[in-house]
């Protein structure tokens, strides 16, 4: 949708025309397009974005930052926009002007909003409906099914998204409140971690496109259910690579092994490094930004293939938190110390290996650790 800064939509008295014309819709656009969108949309084209934005009480500037944001082309003067997409300005404009939100912060919730709906919307249509709407008789075509299963799915889809995002945002706000202070809640410590396909560049050459599309969306699903099933956050996924984050050192240790050694009992898959690096985190938008993810990003690209490379924090913290051993040695001390005392030894869940120093571009010298499984205190 969007935007031409002229009133040329208007009537001469200033007020919208709210019926539509019989031009309202282009002439060259799809019929069955068209009844779709009135489906979905639950409305017809009413309003220029001129219209719109009069209609709304905001000016066409602020409407045009908003539909920008939300990533909408721009239509000049056509009259494609409705009912929805007043109500829908007059609430982003009626939250700044509540002081709730500032003009920037308005435009940052349509972009988010837009840029996440947007790639669902896509993943709906391009995995979802084109099955669904095979024609399941020869002779009918995909268009003659296409309306009536879209009409049946869309309220329980809508609802499902609902539910999901009020689970999230209870989810994260849980989180928020329990940072210690006001800047932990922007800039916190977090574990992150990347893990990457090896080799996935020489298998594009060499595959099908379905056939690589179908690992790459084995990967992220087991890469998203493995995550989210032990506590941790996916944060996006990038094909061949996932990008993670987990609130404690060990919840981002225990996903990573069980990440390599998943992809590991699967033949089709490739092998799996992955990388984690713990520490101060900028959480922007549902992504993560600072020194601590280039960290992981650089460990992921030379960590050996299955296996895992932490930074010297998360090293630390594992040991802190009696995830892990200080070494080997102090281990076996401690289990002949709890032997002699007719004690149980500590059940280390982790093992730490150093490996050697190296400097990595733009971080300085860095001191990677093997992070591997122990036997005496894993999980299975």
């Amino acid at each position: 949708m969007t935007v031409d800064d002229t009133g040329s939509g208007a009537d001469g008295d200033g007020r919208v025309d709210p019926e539509p014309g019989p031009d309202s819709a282009d002439s060259g656009e799809d019929p069955l397009a068209l009844r779709l969108e009135g489906l979905i949309l639950g409305a017809e084209r009413r309003y220029t974005p001129f219209q719109a934005a009069r209609s709304a009480g905001v000016s066409m500037e602020l409407a045009s930052r908003f539909w920008r944001a939300m990533g909408f082309a721009d239509i000049g003067q056509a009259k494609a926009l409705t009912e929805a997409d007043v109500l829908a300005l007059r609430r982003l404009a009626g939250l700044v002007e509540a002081g709730l939100l500032s003009e920037a912060m308005a435009v940052q919730v349509a972009r988010s909003t837009g840029q996440t709906t947007a790639r669902l919307a896509e993943w709906q249509i391009d995995s979802f409906l084109e099955g669904l709407t095979e024609p399941p008789e020869p002779g009918m075509t995909r268009t003659e099914v296409t309306y009536p299963i879209v009409e049946l799915l869309l309220p329980e889809l809508q609802e499902f998204l609902i539910y999901v995002w009020r689970r999230q945002l209870a989810a994260s706000a849980g989180r928020v409140v329990q940072a210690g202070d006001d800047e932990e809640m922007v800039d916190r410590r977090l574990a992150v971690g990347f893990a990457d396909l090896v080799g996935f560049t020489r298998l594009t050459r060499r595959m099908e496109e379905e056939e690589l599309g179908e690992l790459v969306e084995a990967f992220e699903t087991t890469a998203a259910d493995l995550v989210a099933a032990r506590g941790g956050r996916l944060i996006k996924t990038l094909g061949d690579e996932v990008l993670y984050a987990a609130d404690d050192a060990g919840t981002a240790a225990e996903i990573a092994l069980l990440l390599v050694e998943t992809m590991a009992n699967d033949e089709t898959m490739p092998e799996l490094r992955v990388g984690i690096a713990f520490g101060t985190v900028t959480t922007r938008m549902g992504d993560v930004f600072g020194t601590t993810v280039n960290l992981a990003s650089r460990l992921t690209s030379i960590a050996p293939r299955d296996a895992v490379l932490v930074d010297s924090a998360l090293a630390e913290e594992l040991v802190r938190t009696r995830d892990a051993p200080a070494s080997e040695a102090a281990a076996a001390e401690e289990a002949a110390t709890a032997e002699k005392e007719g004690e149980e030894p500590p059940a280390y869940r982790f093992a730490l290996q150093p490996m050697w120093q190296r400097p990595v571009r733009g971080l300085g010298v860095v001191e990677p650790w093997l992070l591997t499984r122990r036997g005496d205190g894993g999980e299975s």
